[in-house]
C-alpha cells in the first residue's frame, strides 16, 4: 500500500493535485494552514495506488509518495 505525505504547511491550494488524481482520493481540507489557504488532503489513503501522479504535478513539492 502506497503512503501519500503532505506538507500542509506548504500547500498553496492549487488544487492540480486534485485534478490529477485517477481514484480520485484528494480534496481540499476545510481547515487553513499557516500561509492562509486549505491544503489538500487524503480521503481514502488506503484505496492509493501510488502512481505519484499527485507528486509530480505539485508545483511546491509538497507531496510525497512512498511506496
Amino acid at each position: 500500500m502506497a503512503k501519500v505525505i503532505f506538507n500542509e504547511s506548504r500547500c498553496k491550494g492549487c488544487e492540480l493535485c486534485i485534478s490529477v488524481c485517477p481514484k480520485k482520493l484528494l480534496k481540499q481540507a476545510e481547515k487553513i494552514n499557516v500561509l492562509g489557504f486549505k491544503p489538500v488532503e487524503i480521503v481514502e489513503p488506503d484505496k492509493c495506488i501510488g502512481c505519484a501522479s499527485c507528486a509530480v504535478i505539485c508545483p511546491d513539492a509538497v507531496i510525497t509518495v512512498e511506496a
